[in-house]
């Protein structure tokens, strides 16, 4: 009985919706009371807007839900607690929420991230990840001595992954026998990347090179052009950047307006 009604209430939605005002037309009535269809509609465009594909079980759903708060609602009503002040605090607590989210909504309408600022910021991205890419591996110690000796086992014939696996500090490579895969140079701290792009392939630094993180002994394995990623491939992922730092400054903007005491 309640699939059918759910079925029917569907039907009478969609099929009653050009001929009727959106004030006349109800949910369902519950203990009576009239439950407006604009609760639906408006739970539906909030289900749209997270980019979910509302589907006709998506629908049944969200007119079960609306039904079901609508009793809770009433019940709660029944018990006086409308007038309590924790729920007044809350209900004000909620409606600020409510207010944010719709400022919010309103300014990603009406500042939409275009096509120049998508490919302005891919430029950006190719201009600095294009070029080389390094295949690299390297043994993190805390000492220099400690380095010192690594390359010299390695000179007579130690396995650099068997030292990686021992003695690296790198918990990430270190187990992976000190691999750090495919990267552009300037991912790395500078030190690294300077002693990296001077190494012939297959080879090892000589020296211990020192950073932040300790004595690194590297090893270039191999290296060939970075392989990036066409716009079309990556454009929802710049929109959306774009589009958080957009609100982001925005939000930053108005906070710095505003007059606190």
């Amino acid at each position: 009985m309640k699939k059918q009604l759910l079925s029917g209430l569907v039907a009478a939605t969609l099929l009653g919706a050009a001929a009727l005002p959106a004030s006349a037309q109800n949910l369902a009535i519950v203990n009576g009371k009239p439950v407006p269809a604009e609760r639906f509609d408006t739970v539906k465009q909030q289900v749209e807007r997270t980019g979910r594909q509302i589907t006709p079980d998506i629908e049944a759903r969200i007119k079960d839900q609306i039904i079901t708060a609508e009793v809770f609602t009433q019940e709660a009503q029944k018990q006086g607690i409308e007038g309590s002040s924790n729920f007044r605090a809350q209900m004000e607590l909620a409606r600020q929420q409510i207010l944010i989210n719709e400022l919010f909504a309103e300014y990603k309408n009406k500042h939409p991230v275009t096509d120049a600022e998508i490919q302005a910021e891919y430029d950006k991205f190719v201009a600095a990840n294009g070029g080389k890419e390094y295949k690299a591996s390297h043994i993190l110690v805390e000492k220099e001595d400690e380095a010192k000796a690594i390359i010299a086992s390695i000179k007579k014939g130690a396995k650099f992954e068997d030292i990686a696996k021992k003695q690296s500090k790198d918990p990430g490579s270190g187990a992976k026998g000190g691999d750090l895969d495919w990267a552009n140079p300037n991912s790395y701290v500078s030190e690294f990347t300077e002693a990296l792009i001077k190494l012939e392939k297959g080879k090892i630094t000589q020296a211990p090179v020192k950073s932040q993180f300790g004595w690194h002994v590297i090893r270039l394995d191999d290296l060939r052009q970075a392989q990036l990623p066409n716009l079309e491939e990556v454009k929802p992922q710049i929109a959306q950047q774009l589009e958080q730092q957009k609100l982001a400054k925005y939000q930053e903007d108005l906070r710095a307006k505003a007059k606190v005491e």
